[in-house]
């Protein structure tokens, strides 16, 4: 977003928060430093020592090699350390994490002041709240996914978290949803009107993916490509497999592929002993942490793509890469799958209520090797045309234009 945004001539000053930027491209974009850096926030949520703390111990836990590793040990966290934090967080300069808050607003002081400061996640509405406050700029705030987090946040925090978010709302000058879906859902859960959430499907820069038509799959390959643990379905599509393979009417291989964390270790273990008793094992591939041009020829490799996601997605950016590589998809038809098929043409849904209504879809996909291929071919067009980098900076640029003129 930020780079299509430039390319339309926007100055864009890119602030990454939490963790080091982790995406497939540079960024010319990125001149600031790391604030609410994860290991600060943690301890001071933790410890009132760290509150307090002067900033060469600071900056020694914001170090980027030991930021990096905690993304290796997401999910390690209690859930009462969670709901604590993001309790605290959702309350700004008002939590335990005050500090740091406060170090982002006096860096943002000393800059340029800027029309729009956009948030890329509703949990930093509290943080966005305080910078409203103190630089009288209006903020914009992205949503995507937050309901998901939050509903699993064990009460008293979970009620509390979606009180604050509320709260926080009157401060946020408009959220923009990634689908028509997830605006609708967020819009109950703040108690907002259409005006203040509209939604913005999200776009990807599609030079890197591209179709490898001279690859002829024998035998066709059913492939996944998400975080690998429960939430995304991947136990599902496991069991699909297994099923599809029982039957007999279908020869074919599964390739797993996604990010894993420590965290995934003994799901991903359960589902290859259940693999393995079953006898396929041999025929299952597990390929995480792909680089962008591993992912690319993972597509590339495809004969179907699927991601049986349990809860409400609020978009699901794979399905548009492997439509982009001309793979069609096969979708539980809920959350935002739908709507992003409905422009796209490039799949089928199912009724994912039935969970042998995914082992019948794909056999349905892997048996009509022509109508696959029209689908992948029509799928990649439709992406394409709806889903560019292009199309979702400029429907932003507008929201931004319209939101500083009004402040």
């Amino acid at each position: 977003m930020v780079q299509a945004l430039g390319r339309l001539g926007h100055e864009m000053t890119l602030v990454p928060l939490y963790l080091p930027m982790v995406t497939d491209d540079e960024h010319e974009h990125t001149k600031a430093p790391l604030f609410l850096g994860g290991i600060n926030m943690y301890l001071q949520q933790k410890f009132s020592f760290f509150r307090w703390t002067p900033k060469w111990i600071d900056r020694f836990f914001d170090r980027e090699s030991l930021l990096m590793g905690l993304i290796e040990k997401a999910g390690m966290t209690r859930a009462r350390d969670l709901g604590e934090m993001t309790v605290s967080s959702l309350k700004g300069t008002h939590g335990e994490q005050r500090k740091e808050v406060q170090k982002l607003l006096t860096w943002l002081k000393k800059q340029p002041k800027p029309d729009v400061i956009s948030f890329s996640n509703g949990l930093l509405s509290g943080v966005a709240r305080s910078v409203h406050e103190e630089l009288k700029v209006p903020v914009v705030c992205t949503l995507q996914g937050e309901d998901s987090f939050i509903d699993t946040l064990p009460e008293p925090y979970r009620k509390q978290s979606w009180e604050l978010f509320r709260e926080n709302s009157s401060f946020i000058a408009r959220y923009i949803a990634v689908s028509d879906y997830y605006a609708e859902t967020m819009r109950k859960h703040l108690e907002l009107n259409d005006k203040k959430v509209v939604s913005v499907y999200n776009g990807i820069d599609f030079s890197p993916f591209h179709a490898d038509s001279s690859k002829r799959l024998d035998p066709p390959v059913i492939g996944y490509l998400a975080r690998m643990c429960m939430g995304k379905g991947l136990h599902t599509l496991v069991d699909a497999f297994i099923d599809l393979r029982q039957r007999g009417t279908v020869h074919c291989k599964l390739h797993l592929a996604g990010a894993k964390t420590v965290a995934d270790d003994e799901f991903i273990s359960q589902q290859k002993r259940k693999l393995d008793a079953a006898g396929l094992l041999d025929d299952v591939e597990f390929s995480p942490n792909l680089s962008t041009d591993k992912k690319v020829e993972f597509l590339q490799s495809l004969s179907v793509f699927s991601v049986p996601a349990l809860y409400g997605e609020s978009f699901g950016l794979y399905l548009i890469e492997a439509l982009a590589c001309e793979v069609p998809v096969v979708q539980p038809n809920h959350a935002a799958f739908p709507e992003i098929l409905e422009r796209t043409g490039g799949g089928l849904l199912y009724d994912h209520e039935d969970p042998t209504n995914l082992a019948d879809s794909l056999e349905v996909m892997l048996s009509l090797e022509e109508r696959r291929r029209k689908l992948g071919f029509e799928g990649g067009q439709g992406a394409r045309k709806y889903f560019t980098a292009g199309r979702m900076a400029a429907e932003i640029s507008e929201i931004f234009e319209t939101v500083a003129k009004t402040a």
